[in-house]
């Protein structure tokens, strides 16, 4: 494994979302082998409170849609998910670390972190997408996971590598080469755009 040293002109956040199960936190860890990273996501006080509700862990449909309702209720009344979140963006600009990510699941929650987070630090979306033999892109019954394109995102990575040495050399490339590219600060803008999605894996052309 490199030694975390790579450096960067400024921090980035990046906000990532993708359906259950599509590889979120391995690629977040795969940058964390290289770059100092922080991994945040605006479920984490949820799920501490459904804890005390009986939910174990659990990743099955039902126990999602669990999640995804009580995430919705606290959103409704104090905006729990987002507030923590922003805490954390907070404490990782104060830090050593180098990139954040944010796992934010709700399209509107999506724009409303990246209006306020922009305004602190360099900013990106990111949605991975996964066709794999092993994955199955069916409904899992509630909106969080079922609705995770409805953001128009500045980068889309296809998780499609069949090995994970194949998937860390395929998304350090595209990490490297498209999301941490840094433009010019006079032409830079945070305006929606087309997203720029990763080739298939083993395609170079």
């Amino acid at each position: 494994m490199e030694e975390k040293s790579k450096k960067l002109p400024e921090k980035v956040c990046i906000v990532i979302n993708g359906r259950g199960g599509c590889g979120k936190d391995t690629l977040c860890d795969i940058c964390a082998s290289r770059y100092p990273t922080v991994n945040v996501s605006s479920i984490t006080p949820i799920k501490e409170i459904a804890r005390l509700g009986g939910w174990n862990g659990e990743k099955d449909p039902k126990s999602r849609k669990f999640l995804a309702d009580l995430k919705q209720l606290f959103r409704d009344y104090n905006d729990l998910g987002n507030v923590y979140v922003l805490n954390a963006l907070d404490a990782f600009l104060k830090s050593d670390n180098a990139i954040i990510f944010v796992h934010i699941r709700e399209s509107d929650e999506i724009a409303k972190f990246v209006s306020d987070a922009s305004k602190k630090c360099r900013t990106v979306t990111l949605l991975v997408d996964r066709h794999t033999g092993d994955y199955s892109n069916d409904s899992l019954g509630n909106a969080s996971d079922d609705n995770v394109a409805d953001y128009n995102y500045d980068f889309v990575f296809l998780n499609d590598a069949p090995t994970l040495e194949i998937l860390s050399e395929k998304f350090m490339s595209y990490l490297e080469n498209e999301i941490l590219v840094f433009p010019d600060p006079q032409k830079f803008s945070q305006k929606p755009r087309k997203a720029r999605k990763s080739k298939p894996a083993g395609n170079s052309n």
